[in-house]
């Protein structure tokens, strides 16, 4: 199995020279998920490493559908090194069953990697990706869903995804902040 540092060196691989911004926003998510290990307990390795690599199918090498969590999830399969886990997490990123739906690959992401049943790790992964801006600082869900909504427009395919799953983005980053509270970790 890939580690953690396996998994860095993959994604800045693919990502650093060819995808900078898309690096440092890959490096800001990652360090997210690091914050949050107190509060998923054993799945933090796991988280981390989705966290890494939730980005890399938008690497040129690997774009195949155009939809980068199906492109990169598959990239993750085929290597056969990288936890069922991890590989889904990638997947299932920040609510891409909506998006896959607006693409018409709702089916084949559904099919070939399920959405995983650890909820908080995926939520974890929702909180981490979409409070992450695109040069890797931190900002708020409804500032990261305005800034996707500018860079990509409301009419595209990436804006009518965003919007319709703004409200979830939303649901799981308070999900993620009350459970925190609860544990009494800072965010």
């Amino acid at each position: 199995m890939t580690t953690v540092e396996g998994a860095y060196k993959l994604a800045e691989g693919l990502l650093r020279e060819s995808l900078p911004r898309r690096w440092a926003h890959t490096q800001g998510v990652a360090a997210c998920a690091r914050e949050l290990a107190p509060l998923v307990g054993g799945g933090a390795e796991g988280l981390e490493m989705a966290a890494v690599l939730h980005d890399i199918g938008y690497a040129p090498p690997l774009v195949d559908t155009g939809f980068h969590p199906l492109d990169g999830a598959r990239h993750l399969q085929a290597l056969g090194t990288m936890s069922g886990l991890v590989v889904r997490l990638v997947a299932n990123h920040s609510f891409a069953l909506l998006e896959a739906e607006e693409r018409g690959l709702r089916t084949e992401l559904a099919a070939e990697f399920p959405l995983p049943g650890d909820l908080l790790l995926v939520d974890a992964l929702v909180y981490c990706d979409m409070t992450t801006t695109p040069d890797g600082g931190r900002t708020t869900s409804e500032e990261r869903v305005g800034e996707i909504l500018g860079r990509y427009g409301a009419d595209s395919i990436v804006g009518r995804f965003i919007r319709r799953a703004a409200p979830e983005i939303h649901a799981s980053v308070g999900r993620v902040r009350a459970a925190a509270d609860d544990l009494g970790v800072v965010l």
